[in-house]
């Protein structure tokens, strides 16, 4: 009897091609620098109305447009007339919960193209092609940096949502934020809270614009700025909580353990760490994240019994989690009681 021949699997080629296939996300990280999706917020236009509104190449803008509709980002109700689906609406600069300065197109991508260089050396291909740490990189680049505060904005409206609502706020009285950039969820926090104090604490070029983001809160006399390194400077001592939001991720663990053991050191024997943090054990976003931690430096995203581990270390215990729809959200208090006055 012959050798049976192998029965071609279509279904997994298709999959494995739409995987890999890198075309859709830069297109539509180049549909939300042009703001495309503000130009259909009333209703349908032509290609050659949305061409014009952005100064886009009309038949090339056509392509673009069509190859978003297959993915069901945009609708084609006729042809060559465009309008809002609902994952465009998440598009629009004016939405509550607008993602358009979420999708970066440099130079995270630069970094993300080399990735086989970071597999194989350990080493962040970011510095590799750039010569410098992505953050030092970033803050002498006032337009990439004010794009990534863009994109942090946009994250942090979605989590606003979910952490205001996912613990007991109204219990404390002073909350530090480390690492809290230009004030954004601080804000919402205190605004939500009008019996809480708020301390933020990040670099000095990060927290420049925070004082005006408060003052839009209508939060500014009971939040205080520190534009400080939090490796550097000592952290506020005696706050009721000490929030650390998506900063984790980027260290590696001896940074890790470094902050965890001077949060310890600030803390009153009833304070508490609060870490919303990625953590490998919630899927596939997560493991797309850690990925992204090898190519732009020395963090990664853990387990959550690395991070009970870490905490241990630095002197803290794990002692409460809380799934939420975005991150995992856990609360550490001090092993060891420092003394000291309150914040």
């Amino acid at each position: 009897m012959g050798e049976r021949r192998s029965r071609i699997n279509f279904h997994a080629i298709a999959q494995l091609a739409e995987l890999a296939d890198y075309t859709i996300p830069f297109v539509i990280r180049a549909i939300c620098k042009l703001g495309v999706a503000d130009c259909l917020t009333s209703g349908p236009r032509s290609i050659e109305e949305l061409s014009k509104s952005v100064g886009a190449h009309v038949p090339s803008l056509l392509r673009a447009m069509r190859a978003l509709v297959s993915r069901g980002v945009f609708a084609e109700p006729q042809p060559g007339r465009f309008e809002l689906s609902p994952m465009a609406e998440l598009l629009r600069t004016e939405h509550p919960l607008s993602m358009r300065h979420a999708f970066r197109l440099a130079p995270d991508l630069d970094a993300l193209a080399d990735i086989t260089y970071s597999i194989c050396t350990v080493q962040p291909a970011f510095e590799h092609l750039f010569g410098q740490d992505y953050f030092l990189y970033l803050s002498t680049h006032s337009e990439l940096l004010a794009e990534f505060q863009a994109s942090q904005r946009a994250l942090t409206r979605l989590e606003q949502i979910v952490l205001l609502r996912s613990y007991e706020w109204s219990t404390l009285r002073t909350v530090v934020d480390i690492g809290g950039g230009d004030g954004t969820f601080l804000g919402h926090l205190l605004a939500a809270n009008p019996s809480i104090r708020g301390v933020l604490f990040d670099l000095p070029k990060t927290v420049e614009v925070a004082g005006q983001v408060l003052a839009d809160f209508g939060v500014s006399d009971r939040c205080e700025i520190v534009g400080a390194n939090f490796f550097e400077a000592p952290i506020p001592i005696g706050a009721d909580a000490y929030l650390i939001k998506r900063v984790l991720v980027g260290l590696n663990d001896e940074q890790v353990t470094t902050l965890f053991s001077a949060v310890c050191g600030a803390m009153q024997p009833d304070s508490r760490l609060l870490i919303c943090e990625p953590m490998m054990s919630e899927g596939d976003i997560s493991a797309a994240m850690d990925l992204l931690m090898l190519v732009l430096g020395p963090g990664r995203v853990r387990t959550p019994a690395e991070f009970e581990r870490l905490l241990t270390t630095a002197g803290l215990q794990l002692t409460r989690g809380i799934t939420t729809p975005t991150f995992p959200f856990i609360e550490a208090r001090p092993i060891f009681y420092p003394s000291g006055p309150r914040l």
